[in-house]
């Protein structure tokens, strides 16, 4: 589905980043695997990737630092010539449950930079590398639509910057054949809520879902794969749910 595709992932190192860069390889592309902290993580991603006959590297970039974001780009134009196909924002973290007066200036740039400057960035350096029939997928979240639970004021609003921008770019870059959807998920069994939610929240809210259950990265992955694809092409400017059913536009 999409074999000699040239694929950017990034904080591809762990959980939904990690599924998706072995999905994407796993339908025939090579992956660039941005990753800050896991860099085990990353290095095991890779090694996953290759192990399937696929190449792939692993690059560390901050990727809510501009001078990261170019180095990232420059290493994947050195690995894998100057085009791309496949640009998967996924780079994001909560970090705190902080309420309103927990805020400070520190803490806003942190969760903003991560979630949103970092998918407004990225996108503008890779564009250019980018063409007819090329596909960006953001990483949104339902907090994006609800707001989220205690203390994710700054996540939620992140994502739901987020998730206009994917709109917006959905209109500007349309024209030249690239098309930009977000992937908007609930309840994920990953790390993320292994730190930041209570397991009788967790088990609330997967009884709570039409499902019953949580969801899995790799689900996730399935549908990054099926928006990166020729499968989707006239799905554009979309932010799609995946959430079991507990939230739906």
């Amino acid at each position: 589905m999409l074999k000699g595709k040239i694929a950017v992932v990034t904080g591809g190192s762990r959980d939904i980043g990690r599924a998706i860069a072995i999905k994407l390889a796993k339908e025939g592309a090579k992956v660039v695997v941005n990753y800050y902290n896991s860099e085990d993580g990353a290095n095991q991603t890779v090694a996953k990737i290759k192990s399937l006959g696929q190449e792939a590297i692993a690059v560390k970039a901050d990727v809510s630092i501009m001078e990261d974001i170019a180095m990232l780009r420059e290493k994947t134009v050195e690995a894998f010539g100057g085009k791309v196909d496949i640009l998967v924002n996924n780079a994001g973290g909560l970090f705190q449950r902080r309420s309103l007066q927990e805020f400070d200036e520190d803490f806003y740039e942190l969760v903003m930079g991560v979630n949103f400057k970092s998918t407004v960035f990225v996108t503008q350096a890779f564009e250019s590398l980018m063409g007819e029939g090329a596909s960006i997928i953001n990483l949104s979240s339902q907090a994006a639509r609800d707001g989220g639970g205690a203390g994710s004021t700054l996540y939620a609003s992140s994502k739901g910057a987020v998730s206009t921008f994917t709109r917006a770019m959905a209109k500007e870059l349309g024209p030249k054949g690239i098309r930009v959807n977000a992937i908007c998920p609930g309840l994920i069994g990953t790390k993320f809520h292994d730190d930041f939610t209570k397991d009788e929240v967790r088990t609330k809210v997967a009884a709570s879902t039409p499902l019953r259950r949580e969801g899995g990265a790799e689900e996730v992955a399935d549908l990054v794969a099926y928006l990166a694809s020729a499968e989707s092409s006239f799905i554009n400017g979309n932010n799609i749910d995946i959430n079991g059913g507990l939230a739906f536009s």
